[in-house]
């Protein structure tokens, strides 16, 4: 009788677990008995094993084998278990001293012919065991460098079974050649595992749109430099053909980069979704995510069939959403928003079990007035009834438009606007500077508290410990008087006004600066004119 165990992770989200996998050889009739409330893939890791066993020249053991994952009560998914199970069931036999295990988590895929293949996930489980106070891992080679991003971690990265079982039992380490395949196709046991059908979210790209490609749109590029200062919300609403989409397209490279924390939670999320980007383990940079109007509420939030998957919120984390034609969404899909705009996080509650995911990221919605895009445009021309610009207009709630802070009409530029603005328009490196030196005096003044950007304070800190100077506020009480403002959308205007501000170096702001956030957030900026910064 044998008996072996070693480690693995089981992910929840970005939330990991760490799983003892226990390996138990008995006399009796051959089989191989697997436990621990596994689910359909990794229950065919039994025959998996087995052949990546036999094809790695090792003997597999012809007795009664049980594999237990421990705790048994916690669901169990995906392939990356197999690597765990084969030292395991490798160790019970004798063919691994069972002390070499100790201490060690594996993670990988295990191909019939003894490959080891990379899984996702591979960061947040790592990061999981880092926290259980583990500190070596097993991982398949390809994703060697993603694991290595943890600290104090020492990571082997393995290509073949043959190579694991070697390492560990103190023997030459064979050279394992990729199989001979066709000319120029890489191996497809040492790419990663991008997932299928994802590719509407990813990090920002390699080069960034410049903002002095924008002609005009003077209080739209304004808007953008706000909403990158503060991570304020932002809807911009025009004719097709304004720029909207040429807007939002250039905000992530106003964002200052993302630091060490910020990129392991990113890339935790994108690891975990299978949508890393080829040779970049780590994400430091805002990622940029626009899903199609069509998407549905689980691809926004999160779910699908089985255990939940990450939706396009979380694949936004610490960067920006945008939803371009938002009127055209689905009602559901887009108010199911409100909650993480609140908390920065998701939660979906799946009959396999709860995820939480962080979502803060910026959200940016662009829409047309009306069916036919013309209505109150200077060229007008709008064929749709009131009726109808009414109801698609109703199409984005009032609670969701009351979580935006800036609402900023987009007008078509003219012809001499297109032709002559190109040399006076403010490049998308200087703008992002002028935005890192908001954002560092707002770092400053919250130095101490749990926030970070204006957006994250709650509003009763504003008026009593960072209130703006004496009469500041008369227009904006005025218009709550009026109840053209809710008690939420004053707090908004007060942290809008805050960011207004720090961009222009105020030491807080006055009543010019909430005159500019009010003209924002009423999406009316002729009536309050925005500063020039």
């Amino acid at each position: 009788m044998g008996f072996a165990r070693t480690c693995s992770v089981a992910l929840a989200g970005v939330d990991g677990l760490v799983v003892e996998v226990q390996a138990d050889l008995e006399p009796g009739v051959a089989g191989f008995s697997l436990v621990g409330l596994a689910d359909k893939s990794l229950s065919e890791s039994r025959d998996r094993v087995r052949s990546a066993v036999i094809n790695s020249g090792v003997e597999w053991p012809q007795r009664k084998l049980t594999v237990g994952l421990s705790p048994a009560a916690v669901p169990k998914s995906g392939s990356g278990f197999d690597l765990a199970i084969a030292a395991a069931v490798l160790a019970a036999a004798g063919r691994i001293a069972p002390p070499s295990l100790a201490g060690l988590v594996m993670l990988g895929e295990l191909g019939l012919d003894g490959r080891v293949r990379p899984v996702r996930g591979v960061l947040p489980a790592v990061l999981a065991a880092a926290e259980a106070g583990y500190r070596q891992v097993v991982v398949a080679e390809a994703t060697a460098a993603e694991a290595a991003l943890v600290p104090d971690m020492a990571v082997l990265g393995v290509r073949t079974l043959r190579q694991m079982i070697a390492v560990l039992a103190g023997e030459e380490v064979p050279e394992e050649e990729s199989p001979p395949g066709p000319a120029g196709v890489p191996d497809p046991a040492l790419t990663g595992l991008p997932a299928p059908g994802r590719g509407y979210a990813g990090p920002a790209p390699e080069r960034l749109p410049d903002l002095a490609d924008v002609a005009g749109q003077h209080t739209a590029r304004r808007a953008l430099e706000i909403a990158a200062a503060g991570r304020h919300h932002l809807f911009l609403k025009g004719a097709p053909g304004a720029g909207k989409t040429m807007l939002a397209e250039r905000l992530p490279g106003l964002l200052p980069p993302l630091t060490r924390q910020e990129s392991l939670e990113v890339t935790a999320i994108h690891s975990v979704d299978g949508s890393l980007p080829p040779g970049r383990p780590l994400i430091d940079r805002a990622p940029y995510c626009a899903p199609h109007h069509s998407a549905s509420m689980a691809a926004l939030i999160g779910g699908g069939t089985g255990f939940p998957r990450p939706g396009a919120a979380s694949l936004a984390h610490h960067g920006v959403l945008f939803l371009d034609e938002a009127a055209e969404m689905g009602g559901q899909a887009l108010d199911a928003l409100r909650q993480p705009l609140e908390s920065g996080q998701v939660t979906v509650a799946r009959a396999a079990g709860v995820m939480r995911l962080p979502a803060c990221f910026l959200l940016v919605l662009a829409a047309n007035p009306c069916p036919c895009g013309r209505f109150g445009s200077r060229n007008g021309g709008c064929d749709c009834a009131p009726g109808t610009v009414r109801r698609y207009r109703s199409r984005l709630s009032g609670p969701l438009l009351d979580r935006i802070d800036l609402r900023v009409p987009v007008e078509p530029v003219g012809r001499a606007e297109l032709l002559a603005a190109a040399a006076r328009a403010e490049s998308t490196a200087v703008v992002a500077d002028r935005v890192l030196a908001a954002r560092e005096r707002a770092a400053a003044r919250y130095a101490g508290t749990p926030w970070r950007v204006n957006a994250e304070v709650p509003g009763h800190e504003l008026r009593t410990r960072w209130a703006p100077s004496p009469g500041a506020l008369a227009r904006a009480e005025q218009d709550m008087d009026r109840g053209l403002l809710s008690a939420r959308g004053l707090d908004r205007v007060l942290r809008v006004a805050w960011t207004v501000a720090d961009l222009a170096g105020h030491d807080r702001p006055g009543a010019a600066d909430v005159d500019a956030a009010l003209a924002l957030r009423t999406g009316n900026p002729y009536r309050h004119p925005l500063p020039r910064s």
